[in-house]
């Protein structure tokens, strides 16, 4: 799991593609096997969620302002989504656009998904590299869902 050791959840629910690496995964509670390239609706309730979190694979998106609107929706007003990325990435998987651009132009790219589904307050970022500048950066790009 990608959440540290520790975390306590309530419900931690997984979506991806990987049935094994999921089942695998300690820290879930329950998990769902889904291409979101190929179906890109969340089998989930409107605002069932406080948390989204998406990890080092919203590169791999081919319908992200889909997906960006049903993060939306599971989320309870106010709930917030956190999207991790690094600049690794599988480059025939990643979209083009991605490939083609900068670590900073990377967090403009999916502070634009939140953006323009139009949905969620302004989104922030926070580097937690290890060390900034002289190890793999991570970034964590995230954003609350709007209380209308």
């Amino acid at each position: 799991s990608h959440y540290p050791k520790d975390f306590k959840g309530g419900n931690v629910v997984g979506l991806g593609m990987n049935d094994y690496e999921l089942s695998q995964n300690k820290q879930l509670s329950s998990y769902v096997v889904r291409n979101l390239n190929e179906e890109p609706k969340f089998p989930f309730e409107d605002e069932s969620f406080d948390k989204v979190t998406c990890v080092v694979s919203v590169d791999y998106l081919n319908q992200p302002k889909e997906i960006f609107e049903e993060i939306a929706r599971v989320l309870r007003p106010g709930g917030e989504c956190l999207i991790s990325m690094s600049n690794r990435c599988f480059p025939t998987k990643a979209f083009k656009i991605w490939l083609q651009t900068n670590d900073l132009e990377h967090i403009f790219i999916v502070g634009s998904f939140f953006h323009y589904s139009g949905k969620f307050d302004p989104a922030s970022c926070e580097d937690i590299s290890p060390n900034p500048g002289r190890s793999d950066p991570m970034f964590i790009v995230k954003a609350a869902k709007k209380s209308d």
